[in-house]
This record gives structure tokens, sequence and C-alpha cells, in this order.
């Protein structure tokens, strides 16, 4: 008898700010996925992105107000005890507990663009790469590098009722 896996999520992400979006894929990444706990890793700098609107404390501070009913998430920047801001290093900082099956979890935007993350192919052996849709974003994701590369086993797309907001519209309000 094998050993029984705890099934983490994790939501990584510089949630400048934390909006309804994000709490909507983790409520149904918990659900669908029987997830036990799913982490908000909070990144101090995206390196996709120039800069943060908001600082490291007030996203955390937001995060943490927005999720507070919600038992199953964790926030958290993990850069300090990780010692990096790569997402290879935070997969691999919970999937070196032989106990976790981990599952990173992203809006489809970001496939687009993940075979330019640092070491991707890596990323995606360690862990389920859970791809929510976002509004435009579905038919780019299925024709990208990664879609194309990746094994399906560890790509899996969850088609939800799509909440159409982002960061960056919020931020124009």
């Amino acid at each position: 008898m094998g050993i029984k896996k705890n099934r983490i999520g994790i939501l990584g992400g510089s949630f400048d700010p934390a909006h309804k979006g994000h709490l909507a894929i983790s409520k149904v990444a918990a659900k669908k996925l029987k997830l036990k706990k799913i982490f908000w890793a909070i990144t101090k700098k995206n390196p996709f992105k120039k800069k943060s609107h908001l600082d490291l404390s007030a996203r955390i501070n937001l995060c943490k107000k927005i999720t507070k009913k919600i038992k199953f998430i964790e926030v958290k920047c993990f850069e300090n005890k990780v010692r990096s801001n790569k997402t290879v290093n935070l997969i691999n900082f919970f999937a070196k507990n032989i106990k976790n099956e981990v599952f990173f979890i992203m809006g489809a935007d970001n496939l687009i663009n993940f075979h330019k993350w640092h070491k991707w192919k890596i990323i995606s052996k360690k862990c389920t790469l859970i791809v929510f849709d976002r509004q435009g974003y579905k038919k780019k994701s299925l024709n990208s590098k990664t879609y194309k590369t990746l094994n399906k086993e560890k790509l899996k797309f969850i088609n939800f009722n799509k909440v159409n907001i982002s960061s960056s519209q919020l931020r124009k309000i």
C-alpha cells in the first residue's frame, strides 16, 4: 500500500491586487482536485512585470483579508525560505516532501509564455499544471509551445464560469 499523498495547490503571482478571480479559481481547484490546501505564493517581484503597484506587505495583507474565511488557503511569501523567486525552486520546496502531490494553478494567459519561465520543463515534471481558461486566451494557450510540448497528463485545463476581472483592470479603477 502506497503513501497517502497530501494534494496541495500553489497559486503563485504578484497578487497586485488580489481579487475575486483568484478566490474563484482557488475554490474550483480545491473542489475539483480534492486539494487539502492551496498556498497563495506571493512574489516580491514578478520577473515578467516592471514593478508592483502595491508593496509586498500591502499585497499580503489584502490577500489575507479576502481569504480570511477560507481555511484551506494559506497566504505567504516563500522567497526568503526558498531563497529564490523562481517557480521551479518553490515547486522543489513542496515536492521534496514525498507526501505532497503538487498542483500549480495558473490562468491560460500564463500558459502562453510558460516556455519562457526558468526551467519550465522541470516544473512540469515535478507537478501537474492546472490551467484555468481566461477570456480570450484559450485558443492561444492551446497553440502555445508549452501545450504542444508537455505530457497532457501533467497539464489539465479546467473550464469554469469565468470571473472577468484582472489585477491590471482593478488598478485602473
